[in-house]
């Protein structure tokens, strides 16, 4: 039975989604509790699961996906007293009691028939978050932001960022998989400041009591969003170190040392020459990802398995 899981991470302690021998990694700590869950014995296939996105050391996940094929028998170990109808609700209470807080299970269903998450996904969305001002830098929030103390263009880092939009090999910013390919297709990447955002109703004041008589604009607070330059790029897949490597060239081009022309080479020539490596990884998100309807999963699934060119 295929099992399909949404998942949220803080990935700062972790060594990237994929498991590594001896290294903690958002895909070991799951499978090594999934395994322990269904009590996976000696002789008996383990767990594992296939993820939408590997996201790299450090890199964060708000809506991640992935799937793990389960026999029936196995997965009903994990049911307790629950009806056989509520597996899912089980398998994910259990799971969520021992997986530690940085991980959590937003939802466990069955998966449509023709799912993969890795080959059906359709969209990826990341978001890399900046902190240009020590006041911006809120201490909630420093785990995903990266605090970055320079004066940025951002009009320059758009022009740079637009370069991206469109099929691309992205040879200049990222590195293939063993017999994999660098072309990926960018649909949207674009720079902009968060304005501030006031929690409480503007309209709010105090009426009676010790507020009473004080304006509206004292009782405002700022979402941690406020004030922060977050870059949104969607692709429909993403080749390693791709996101923070073009994140880093756009603020190359934001800081004046590099021109938007520059950009515009390595775009058109795909070589990895060193002058930009990937930006750090605490300031990225896998926001979401997106899947076509269930009729086209298997279709979509089938296509993408194909190595790329740009002739697409």
């Amino acid at each position: 039975m295929r099992i399909r899981f949404r998942l949220a991470y803080d990935g700062t302690k972790y060594h990237g989604w994929a498991r590594q021998p001896n290294l903690e990694t958002v895909q070991g700590t799951i499978e090594n509790a999934l395994n322990e869950i269904l009590r996976i014995k000696e002789g008996e296939q383990p767990v594992r699961l296939v993820v939408a996105g590997r996201t790299d050391t450090g890199v964060h996940a708000a809506e991640q996906v992935c799937h793990a094929d389960i026999d029936e028998d196995i997965l009903l170990r994990c049911k307790g007293h629950m009806p056989d109808s509520f597996i899912c609700q089980a398998l994910q209470r259990r799971l969520s009691a021992v997986l530690p807080q940085d991980i959590v299970i937003m939802k466990i269903d069955f998966a449509p028939e023709g799912f993969d998450a890795r080959f059906s996904a359709e969209d990826r969305v990341y978001v890399y978050r900046i902190a240009e001002n020590p006041e911006d830098a809120d201490p909630r929030i420093r785990s995903f932001v990266l605090q970055y103390r320079y004066e940025l263009d951002v009009e320059k880092m758009n022009q740079a960022a637009q370069c991206a939009i469109g099929l691309h090999d992205f040879g200049s910013f990222a590195t293939p998989n063993p017999g994999g390919t660098t072309i990926r297709k960018v649909k949207y990447a674009f720079w902009q400041r968060v304005s501030d955002t006031n929690v409480v109703p503007a309209e709010y004041c105090g009426e009676s009591g010790e507020t009473s008589g004080r304006e509206a604009s004292d009782y405002a607070v700022k979402s941690v969003e406020s004030g922060l330059l977050t870059f949104t790029i969607i692709a429909d897949a993403f080749a390693h170190n791709m996101v923070r490597s073009l994140v880093n060239a756009c603020l190359a081009v934001g800081r004046g040392k590099k021109t938007v022309e520059w950009m515009e080479r390595k775009i058109r020539v795909p070589e990895r020459e060193g002058q930009t490596g990937p930006a750090p990884a605490c300031g990225l998100t896998l926001e979401k990802v997106l899947y076509p309807e269930e009729s086209m999963l298997a279709v979509r699934a089938q296509a993408i398995r194909a190595k790329r060119t740009l002739d697409e």
